[in-house]
């Protein structure tokens, strides 16, 4: 292996649960009542594909970026300062370096949400390659972001990558792609559900696979 892709939002943060109460906030803020677990069950797509969920496409089309943005508003003002790393994140990263292999960031959130996100891990000095939401005309599940990260990681090929994530819409994004998806299960979702996208091995959070890399695929010639 020569590089390795992280999702962050339940991979890397403990931040799904946030996420998916800003969402529900901020859909009601616009009058649309939406379930807490099925908003959860979406997170890990980007808006534009987490809102056709809950919004005719009309309303998607009309108040889409409207929408997005109070939630985005909404996120960084009252959750923001609640998200939290999981255990071992930057002792992997620096294992992962020692090993001589890149490391890179494939998120479906915007910007200056990961730039912070990037501080509160304390990873930036750690990271090679960086690609958001806005490097993407699509989200996951699409290949976009991941598809971003293969250009910045050039001329390593796919098959020496790897992606890190915790659901299934990174596995499926990472296998269109032409990548190959190690779970972790921190970010809620069941290990039969990240099994049948595709994942090639499971761990339960950033530790665990620190714990485990001398005999996990990161480590495979």
């Amino acid at each position: 292996m020569r590089a390795v892709i992280f999702d962050i939002d339940g991979t890397l943060l403990d931040s799904v649960d946030l996420h998916a109460k800003a969402w529900v906030e901020a859909f009601a803020h616009f009058g649309v009542e939406a379930d807490f677990v099925a908003v959860r069950r979406q997170i890990g797509k980007g808006g534009d594909e987490l809102m056709p969920v809950f919004l005719p496409p009309e309303r998607v089309e009309r108040e889409g970026k409207t929408i997005e943005a109070y939630r985005s508003d909404l996120f960084k003002r009252d959750y923001l300062d609640r998200v939290r790393p999981f255990p071992g994140v930057r002792a992997l990263f620096e294992r992962i370096g020692a090993a001589d292999m890149r490391i890179a960031l494939g998120s479906s959130g915007k910007k200056d949400e990961v730039e912070h996100y990037q501080e509160i891990l304390g990873i930036a000095d750690l990271v090679d390659v960086v690609t958001t939401s806005d490097d993407a005309e699509r989200s996951k599940p699409h290949p976009d972001i991941f598809e971003a990260a293969l250009k910045k990681l050039a001329p390593l090929k796919a098959s020496s990558i790897l992606v890190v994530g915790d659901t299934p819409y990174d596995a499926e994004a990472a296998a269109k792609a032409g990548l190959s998806t190690i779970g972790v299960l921190c970010g809620g979702v069941p290990a039969a559900d990240l099994s049948r996208a595709g994942c090639i091995a499971l761990y339960r959070d950033p530790q665990d696979l620190l714990d485990g890399f001398d005999r996990s695929p990161l480590a495979a010639g």
